[in-house]
Order: structure tokens, then C-alpha cells, then sequence
């Protein structure tokens, strides 16, 4: 059973940068996708990006230009690099992956974004 365990998370100003990061505690190389989501307060979880084995990658069109999805199946991680920043990317983001046959969870790392 894969764990995963997101970091970098932080407060940030806007107009700035994170670069938030998943490791997985197994081989990510049999799913095939893997993906970041979002929930911000009184909101209702959304995927921000995903992108799958072979490197095709798909973004919401809030974050496409700003947010950058990738995934290392020799390290087992995924990373979601955000650019320019807005306070409304404020939420707290899960990284996900999605087998055939089940869907994985981290715990979440929240995100700030705030004067």
C-alpha cells in the first residue's frame, strides 16, 4: 500500500513562489495518474493538475501559465511548482494517485497566500 506525504506548503506574498512536493512510501510507476487537488474553506475539493504515466499533463484554467505538474517514478515523488501566486490559490492541496482499482490520499499541506 502506497502512503503519500506532501510538503512545502507555506505563506507566501503574492506574486510569489512554492514549489510543493509528494513522496511516496512505494512505487508510483504503476499509477497511472497522479494528481494535485485542492480545498479552500466553505469549498468543495478541486483537481488543480494531474498528469499521467507517459507525461501528459492537464491543468484547471485558474492555475494553467502559473502551475507546473511533474512526477520522478525513479524517486517516486510529484511536484507542482506554483508561480505568481494569488490569494485565492489559498487552500489546502492533496496530492493523489489514482490506480485502477483505488484512489491515494496524502494528508495535505496548506497553502497561503496573503499581504
Amino acid at each position: 500500500q502506497v502512503q503519500l506525504v506532501e510538503s512545502g506548503g507555506g505563506l507566501v506574498q503574492p506574486g510569489g513562489s512554492l514549489r510543493l512536493s509528494c513522496a511516496a512510501s512505494g512505487s508510483i510507476s504503476s499509477i497511472n495518474t497522479m494528481a494535485w487537488y485542492r480545498q479552500a474553506p466553505g469549498k468543495q475539493r478541486e483537481r488543480v493538475a494531474d498528469i499521467s504515466n507517459g507525461g501528459i499533463t492537464r491543468y484547471v484554467n485558474s492555475v494553467k501559465g502559473r502551475f507546473t505538474i511533474s512526477r520522478d517514478n525513479a524517486k517516486n515523488t510529484v511536484a507542482l511548482q506554483m508561480n505568481s501566486l494569488k490569494p485565492e490559490d489559498t487552500a489546502v492541496y492533496y496530492c493523489n494517485g489514482q490506480s485502477l482499482i483505488r484512489a491515494y490520499w496524502g494528508q495535505g499541506t496548506q497553502v497561503t497566500v496573503s499581504s
